[in-house]
């Protein structure tokens, strides 16, 4: 699998960067909220369900997203897709983690079934449309977080902004943010290119979210960094891409102030884990469920 700063840039580089192609991954970090958990619109732990939705529900002011959850129990387990990635991207997944326990994934706006939504868009905007939509969909909680790649900026912001809700988390390589992006990345992401399907502002959603770390809890954590081959670093025409990629797992580490209960699970795959090793994310993912309760 062949990224740039994360998996958006691996949708962008080939009309962004005429033809250049990265092999690896960026680092790219978690995300946070300033919102505070007394006013959002989520759900109650505990909050009742009748059924598991599976179809747009509506999040207000007249848009939509697609959800889909399967299975039953507690804690509920939310699953963040990377960047343009939509919950189709967890279809290795959902079926092992619903046989234990409530399992939900979902298109983001602008992406697979989901209405679009105007950029640009901030972290505000994206933790916002997941309050939402648990919400209107009534998924209940405690929630178990899972954010692959750029997802893990969303699920840490909505973390952060509702610790209380908050059962555990699991980041698959989600790091830090690049210092000084070159030039391609910034017109790459920026959320007026018309490749960026998401209209994410995505290098200031990841600064926000690395500048709003904090402890959620005393809860079960799993961060799952790369340690990236030197074939693999030496195939990116960034010096800082692979500054960053050296420094991924070392980088990472910040992430365990999240909560006393956190670990670093280092492993020797591509970016993509998920793509890579699938029952090593599967198994991450459980773990913590088991954990949580």
């Amino acid at each position: 699998m062949t990224t740039l700063q994360g998996e958006v840039q691996r949708r962008f580089r080939t009309a962004a960067l005429a033809g250049v192609v990265v092999a690896g991954a960026l680092i790219i970090g978690c995300g946070g909220s300033d919102e505070d958990d007394a006013n959002a619109a989520s759900p109650s732990v505990g909050a009742s369900v009748s059924r598991n939705p599976d179809g747009v529900t509506k999040i207000g002011r007249g848009g939509g997203l697609y959800v889909r959850c399967t299975g039953t129990g507690s804690p509920t387990v939310v699953m963040e897709g990377g960047d343009e990635d939509t919950s189709d991207s967890y279809a290795f997944a959902e079926p092992a983690v619903a046989k234990v326990t409530r399992t939900c994934v979902y298109d983001r706006a602008n992406l697979g079934r989901s209405d679009p939504a105007p950029g640009p868009r901030g972290l505000r905007e994206l933790v916002g449309d997941l309050e939402r939509l648990l919400e209107a969909a009534r998924i209940p909680g405690p929630y178990v977080l899972v954010g692959t790649s750029g997802g893990g900026f969303i699920t840490a912001g909505y973390a952060f902004a509702h610790p209380r809700q908050i059962a555990g988390l699991v980041f698959v390589d989600t790091g830090a943010p690049l210092r000084n992006p070159p030039r391609e990345i910034v017109e790459a992401t920026d959320p007026d290119n018309p490749q960026n399907v998401e209209r994410r502002d995505y290098l200031q959603v990841e600064k926000d979210a690395w500048g709003a770390r904090q402890r959620i809890g005393d809860i079960p954590v799993t961060i799952m960094s790369v340690k990236f081959s030197e074939a693999a670093i030496a195939e990116s025409p960034f010096p800082s891409e692979r500054r960053a990629m050296r420094r991924n797992v070392r980088r990472q580490r910040r992430w365990l102030a999240l909560s006393p209960r956190a670990k670093q699970l280092v492993v020797r795959t591509g970016h993509a884990v998920e793509e890579d090793d699938p029952e090593l994310v599967i198994d991450a993912v459980l773990d913590v469920v088991r954990a949580a309760r």
